[in-house]
């Protein structure tokens, strides 16, 4: 047993000297290479956040201009529809207004019409009454003139 212990002692006193060469490894790589690394890193997550964070705001920010838009263009369209809806209603009260006025001058058309109708109907009938008294005398006439003949 003491020959191990002893083979256990030397193997612990040769693994001494690659224990302390690793430790300073260890120290020298931290120091040299890791954390130059670890702040080139960090130098890299910072700048990444930090443009994520400019897009995210960048983009929150064209959010609400787009909203803003829509809005404006809404606003644009109703007031197009509205402008729309009253030259349209415009349009019918004219419409409706140049059929009254045609409706009213074919009423007047129509009395003046009816009138020049009735005064001319008027002379016809005069016209016929004076030749149906002349026309009567001479057949009167003739008949007689036939019968005395």
């Amino acid at each position: 047993m003491d020959k191990i212990l002893h083979d256990l002692g030397q193997l612990l006193l040769t693994a001494v000297p690659t224990f302390l060469l690793i430790w300073v490894l260890y120290f020298y790589l931290k120091g040299i290479f890791f954390k130059p690394l670890d702040k080139v890193l960090e130098a890299r997550r910072q700048a990444t956040e930090g443009t994520c964070k400019l897009a995210e705001e960048t983009f929150a920010r064209a959010c609400g201009k787009a909203s803003e838009y829509e809005a404006s263009l809404r606003a644009a369209r109703a007031e197009i529809y509205q402008e729309q809806e009253e030259a349209r209603r415009r349009w019918q009260r004219e419409h409706a207004d140049a059929i009254q006025e045609a409706k009213r001058k074919a009423e007047e058309w129509t009395k003046e019409a009816g009138g020049r109708l009735q005064s001319e109907a008027a002379e016809a009938k005069r016209m016929l009454e004076t030749q149906a008294g002349a026309l009567a005398g001479r057949m009167a006439g003739r008949v007689l003139a036939r019968r005395v003949a």
